[in-house]
């Protein structure tokens, strides 16, 4: 994800031609909630609003509380899901008040480094009630060095290896495992016991 500051505008069409599996993505990580009763729904980088919307389709009765670091996306994210709860919040800053049902966070954890992962996984997992979920969709250091197939910034992009975040979920106390994993891209589902 080449791109630093995003326009909202264009943002869609951007991450369709860097991520050619963005659609498929959104929807093996919307399909991982849908056995989750979920009252209460918290996205993680929600940008214009495309992850919120596909997540409401399947728990039409919660109520969405959405954090994006850009106000700008958070905008375009209004008109994607117009009851939910927007805030400007980075994934570094305090998660609002839980308890959550669900957190769902799609392209958006692989900006921060190692330690701010471990970071935010724990602070999902005291923000979600005992038998929620977490579903994580993100792109991720490959396997084998060939797979990778979606273009990073360095100095933006920092992913970890699947592996690796899985376990560090589990270390946290999540039961969590990798749903779906394709070259550099992966859905991973934590639930917390």
């Amino acid at each position: 994800m080449s791109q630093f500051h995003f326009d909202p505008a264009t943002y869609l069409g951007l991450i369709r031609s860097e991520v050619a599996e963005y659609d498929e993505l959104q929807e093996r990580v919307a399909a991982a909630t849908s056995d989750v009763t979920a009252s209460r729904i918290l996205d993680l980088g929600a940008g214009t609003g495309d992850t919120a919307r596909r997540i409401v389709e399947r728990h039409p009765d919660a109520a969405l509380v959405a954090l994006d670091a850009s106000e700008a996306m958070l905008q375009r994210a209004r008109d994607a899901v117009r009851a939910a709860e927007l805030l400007v919040r980075r994934l570094e800053d305090e998660l609002p008040g839980g308890p959550f049902d669900l957190v769902v966070s799609v392209l958006a954890v692989h900006h921060l480094h190692s330690a701010g992962k471990r970071d935010l996984f724990r602070r999902v997992f005291a923000a979600l009630r005992a038998g929620g979920r977490f579903v994580l969709g993100d792109v991720v250091v490959p396997e084998r060095p060939e797979d990778a197939d979606v273009p990073l910034a360095p100095e933006y992009d920092v992913p970890d290896r699947a592996l690796d975040q899985v376990a560090w979920l589990r270390e946290i106390g999540f039961d969590a495992r990798i749903v779906c994993e394709r070259g550099d891209l992966v859905v991973v589902a934590a639930h917390r016991p």
